[in-house]
């Protein structure tokens, strides 16, 4: 059985209609179709590669599969269930089995917490630990993520770091619940050139530990 299957995924948008039309609450009937009629099946611990033009609706089709948006139709099956229609304590216990690591590390970090705050809020968001545990499991994402010392991170605003260590702390803030499945939307298309291979070996050794 996949880990994650989805079948003719579809996620379309109304389209606004005039002002006049709108003013007499009438409505365009127009939809646009950013995801439609996507059909894949990923198994644990298998790499997925979603490729397409700039606007095919990539990005959009990551955060379906993880539930960050509501699809318009189809079917997203985990471990053969359907969570398409999840939500409250349900959707919560899916989500903190799929993270995502998203393509603007600074957009992705809020910029008042300190790195301490931000790795750590998944934790408090979903009860995990107490302070101390919790304090132990980011200086431990942290360190997975290359950021070494950790304690030398943990007090800095994201405006601190470059680019690179910003991502680094966006996956490990993505890694620190131990999910069971990561969508990573485009994480080297905001670096510089000089780190993107380094942050691509870095999932690929989190994939090949973490599983």
């Amino acid at each position: 059985m996949a880990l994650l299957e989805v079948t003719d995924l579809r996620k379309w948008y109304p389209v606004e209609s005039g002002a006049l039309a709108s003013l007499l609450g009438r409505s365009s009937g127009r939809v646009l179709r950013v995801v439609d009629g996507v059909s894949l099946s990923i198994e644990e611990r298998e790499g997925f590669g979603l490729a397409g033009e700039s606007g095919a609706g990539k990005s959009v089709t990551g955060e379906l599969l993880v539930r960050l948006q509501q699809p318009t139709g189809g079917r997203i099956a985990w471990e053969g269930q359907d969570v398409t229609a999840l939500s409250g304590p349900a959707l919560q216990a899916f989500r903190r089995q799929t993270q995502m690591i998203f393509q603007d590390p600074y957009e992705s970090l809020n910029p008042r917490f300190t790195v301490l705050g931000s790795v750590m809020e998944p934790l408090r968001i979903h009860g995990i630990g107490d302070e101390a545990e919790r304090q132990t499991r980011v200086r431990q994402a942290l360190e997975r993520a290359e950021l070494r010392p950790a304690e030398k991170y943990l007090a800095r605003h994201p405006q601190q770091l470059s680019g690179g260590e910003r991502q680094r702390v966006a996956i490990a803030r993505a890694i620190v619940l131990g999910p069971r499945f990561v969508v990573a939307d485009e994480p080297t298309s905001m670096l510089d050139v000089s780190v993107r291979a380094g942050v691509l070996n870095l999932l690929r050794r989190l994939q090949a530990e973490l599983g």
